[in-house]
């Protein structure tokens, strides 16, 4: 693909950050390539990423300014907001607003969002959805370091001798980092301990997998610190020139023997041992946590037990070694910098500190400096519901699918007297909570920086222009200050906010505080343009940045030490009962990112998995009387969904797991947040999102059904349904419980259809629901509905990719079956999704002397960009080597 005229710039999903090359072609489209020159991913893209340039669709994109569902002009709306906020602070003062921010927001437009609340409105009341993500590592960082640094980079993975991975599907959720791990792992021999409930596609590369009890990881870790104690391996002189508070980490942390731990944690003493042996003797070793930790009522214990551990043996700011946490936003760590989160000031200073306060006061000239740290997103939104907040800005995030107790934040939207949301979408939950609708600029048009989780900041520049009247997030914000009265936010573009950022992180620091920007300070608009990613800090003294954080053994707490924290295991808050016996787990799936509103509009994203699930062990379905592809009803103490069910053995027995993905407008009742209560870190505030406790129920229907369709089908009636994009339409899965009589009449009703002379239908029933009906029009396929009594059994993506184009007669009776036929192709269910490779392909390959991953890439091309799907790849092979043997 040639990338002549391709502009630079940077993907938004996870926090790896890799560049991207993008480039608009004369035809409308646009072609993305992973940037050979940036440092996190030298030209690497996942399946997400590489499919960047089929998620630009319109047809949700909010392109005008609206009050009350009506269109109105930017004047109007941007006034509204501006006098209802007013308003409400001069009538209930200021701690009755709040904003709630997101970490798809670049970092000028979360710092100018943060400087109107905290420094001119007056309160704290502005919190991030990346409160959800790793506000737990923030927390433990600066109980450890005294600010929230990340000490190491992502070179540290390629130069360890031991990784250990952490409540981390590495492999789905950072494919691009795990693939730099797996290339040192062949080059340099670096072994992989992954630590995780589940079996994924990252334990199966692992040298050994230590499937802990779901909540225990402050025991295996205080377990590894005591156990180092014990054997003296331990960096004495780097605890005592160092560090404070360590005999009361060590009392704690010998609470329990290995044989108390292996009864915490679930794992063989043997398994505990070769973890504990291995870490112990090996120096360079870096530990690499992710969800599985900070999405927990004990997040902050669980990090700093992983840090305290790091601390005793002196293994940090070296390299190849550290703790390392890994975000999962685009710009989390930017978020961070700039006073994104509720108990923050930006530039990491901190709202309890009078001195702070002062400073932030002096350089934005600001009025009101709030001066007590505002509320976290579970407590904001509870006090929405309280009607303690009476107005709510939401950017760029849909809190009514994604806060926990998802059903009580959606009630607590419908009372707040005013609600205002900008963002790119307006099909969200959230969309339809909103009294003003304002539209904002996404990836493409947007023009800043990110950060990612290497503290790499990087530009994120546009190479379209906005669609309708969108603008950008810091304008809008910017827009509204000056409408209520305040000075100081008259950007002209976001380099300038940038450079404010940078002088505010560079006053009276002289490197007193980790983050300084004092080298960037003097960046003109043109040397903002071509900024190349570089690492925090960046001094004016050393402005390349710096790769690690601690070097020098210099902490930024008051003693300049590096603080132990003494943590213990608690019990999880949510308890299994006879009522609910399972433990229920979150979390992300390979091709899919938050609530698909980008990845969503890609057909490519949506052949792996198509629908939502839930994976249960055999022994659990058994006792449900669950088997494969049944309708599931899930209910907490909360609420329900319906999803179907996935049984493999590699969810461990008395556990589950369904994704996050699928809300409204890609489901009918799959919003697994619902499920999901609001118990939070005491410390951090993030919540409980890995242990909710549920019951699983098989859900008796009348009917099961497949559709495809060139047009999109309204699916709101049903029970059951889950919607996804195909290649030339739409492909959607049903259920219901009375039996439709016809079809053909079935069909039409879902497209809003009637017969007429171009259109034509072949149809089949045996009288007993079990039937199909293809349609067609001028001789091209259409659609298709397949029904059963029992789960549609038909090969649903070759079905899909025959929408739009003209089919033989044989064909169309091939349609009417959903099968493909021995003679004609079909690729199966599609296992890598960067090129397009199904399941069937690869069996056959394998059949045909295939017999190793490698062997498949290169006949095939699977699995040799993100490489995500590798290990599924490695399934296959080794299911058709047993059926040869056989």
């Amino acid at each position: 693909m040639s990338m002549q005229g391709a502009v630079r710039t940077t993907c938004p999903y996870c926090g790896v950050g890799c560049g991207v090359l993008a480039r608009k072609t004369d035809e409308g489209t646009v072609e993305i390539k992973g940037d050979p020159e940036h440092p996190a991913n030298f030209g690497r893209l996942c399946s997400k990423g590489s499919a960047l340039g089929e998620t630009f669709a319109a047809d949700d994109r909010v392109l005008t300014p609206a009050i009350d569902g009506r269109n109105v002009g930017w004047a109007q709306a941007l006034d509204i907001v501006a006098d209802r906020f007013s308003a409400v602070i001069a009538e209930h003062g200021p701690d009755a607003v709040a904003f709630y921010a997101s970490g798809q927001l670049l970092t000028e437009d979360y710092y100018v969002a943060n400087k109107l609340m905290k420094g001119f409105i007056g309160s704290g009341n502005i919190d991030t959805n990346s409160r959800l993500c790793m506000a737990s590592t923030v927390a433990g960082h600066k109980r450890a370091f005294g600010s929230d640094t990340v000490p190491g980079c992502y070179e540290d993975l390629e130069v360890a001798d031991l990784v250990v991975l952490v409540g981390s599907n590495f492999a789905w959720c950072h494919p691009v980092l795990f693939q730099r791990l797996l290339a040192a792992k062949e080059k340099r021999g670096t072994k992989l301990f992954v630590i995780d409930p589940r079996q994924t596609a990252t334990t199966e590369a692992a040298d050994l997998h230590l499937a802990v009890r779901a909540g225990s990881d402050v025991s295996l870790f205080n377990g590894l610190l005591s156990y180092m104690s014990i054997k003296g391996v331990l960096d004495d002189a780097f605890i005592a020139a160092h560090t404070e508070g360590f005999e009361a980490a060590l009392l704690s942390a010998q609470a329990l023997d290995v044989a108390g731990i292996s009864k915490e944690t679930g794992l063989d003493v043997s398994c505990l041992l070769q973890f504990y042996q291995a870490f112990s003797a090996t120096e360079k070793v870096v530990t690499v946590y992710s969800q599985g930790v900070n999405q927990s009522s004990a997040g902050t214990d669980k990090v700093n037990a992983i840090i305290n551990c790091h601390l005793a043996t002196g293994r940090i700011g070296r390299e190849g070694m550290g703790p390392f946490s890994i975000t999962g936003q685009p710009n989390a760590m930017g978020g961070r910098e700039v006073g994104g989160l509720a108990n923050q000031l930006a530039a990491h200073l901190s709202i309890e500190n009078p001195q702070h306060r002062d400073l932030v006061q002096r350089f934005w000239q600001a009025p009101n400096i709030t001066q007590k740290p505002g509320l976290k997103a579970v407590d904001l939104f509870d006090a929405v519901g309280r009607g303690d907040i009476k107005a709510l800005w939401v950017m760029a995030t849909n809190p009514a699918a994604s806060m926990p107790n998802a059903h009580a934040v959606t009630e607590a939207l419908k009372k707040c007297p005013f609600v205002v949301l900008s963002d790119v979408t307006g099909t969200t939950k959230t969309a339809a909570l909103a009294d003003v609708l304002l539209p904002a600029t996404g990836w493409g048009e947007k023009d800043g920086t990110v950060t990612n989780s290497e503290r790499r900041i990087s530009r994120q520049r546009a190479f379209m222009t906005a669609e309708g009247e969108a603008r950008p997030d810091w304008w809008i914000v910017s827009q509204v200050a000056e409408r209520m009265g305040f000075s100081g936010f008259d950007y002209k573009n976001s380099a300038d906010i940038f450079r404010e950022h940078a002088a505010l992180s560079s006053m009276q620091n002289e490197q007193t505080r980790d983050f300084d920007l004092s080298g960037l300070t003097g960046l003109s608009d043109e040397s903002y343009e071509s900024l190349t990613p570089v690492q925090w800090p960046v001094l004016k003294s050393r402005a390349v940045g710096e790769k690690r954080m601690f070097g020098d053994r210099k902490f930024f707490t008051d003693s300049g030490k590096a603080q132990f924290v003494s943590v213990s295991q608690n019990a999880p808050m949510s308890q299994i009962s006879v009522q609910y016996p399972l433990i229920l787990n979150t979390g992300r799936i390979r091709d899919q990112w938050h609530m698909m509103t980008r990845t969503g509009k890609s057909a490519r994203l949506f052949s792996h998995i198509a629908e939502p699930f839930i994976e249960l062990h055999p022994a659990d379905a058994a006792a449900f009387g669950i088997s494969t592809a049944d309708l599931v009803t899930v209910r907490s103490r909360l609420g329900a969904i319906i999803v179907r069910a996935s049984v493999t053995d590699r969810q461990e027995k008395g556990t589950a797991f369904v994704p996050m993905h699928w809300s409204a407008p890609f489901s009918s009742c799959a919003d697994v947040d619902t499920l999901v209560g609001s118990n939070v870190d005491p410390i951090s505030g993030q919540p409980e999102l890995k242990i909710t406790a549920v019951s699983a129920e098989r859900r008796k229907t009348g009917w099961y059904a497949f559709l495809v369709s060139s047009r999109r089908p309204t699916l709101t009636d049903f029970p059951y349904w889950s919607l996804a994009r195909a290649k030339s339409g739409w492909r959607a899965e049903l259920a219901g419980d009375d039996v439709p009589r016809s079809a053909q009449r079935f069909f039409q009703n879902l497209i809003n259809s009637s017969e007429n002379q171009d259109e034509s239908f072949v149809s089949f029933s045996n009288g007993m629901c079990e039937g199909s009906a293809a349609f067609f029009r001028s001789g091209r396929f259409e659609g298709a509905v397949y029904f059963s009594r029992k789960p549609v059994d038909v090969a649903r993506g070759w079905v899909a990719d025959q929408l739009g184009s003209t089919v033989s007669t044989a064909t169309r009776f091939r349609l009417l079956a959903g099968r493909a036929g021995g003679d004609v192709p079909d690729k199966g269910a599609i296992v890598c999704s960067c090129f397009d490779v199904g399941a069937n392909q690869i069996r056959q390959a394998a059949c045909a002397g295939a017999w190793s991953v490698d062997q498949i890439g290169t006949s095939l091309n699977a699995g040799t960009n993100c490489g995500s799907c590798r290990s599924e790849i490695g399934r296959i092979i080794a299911a058709v080597q047993v059926k040869e043997a056989v």
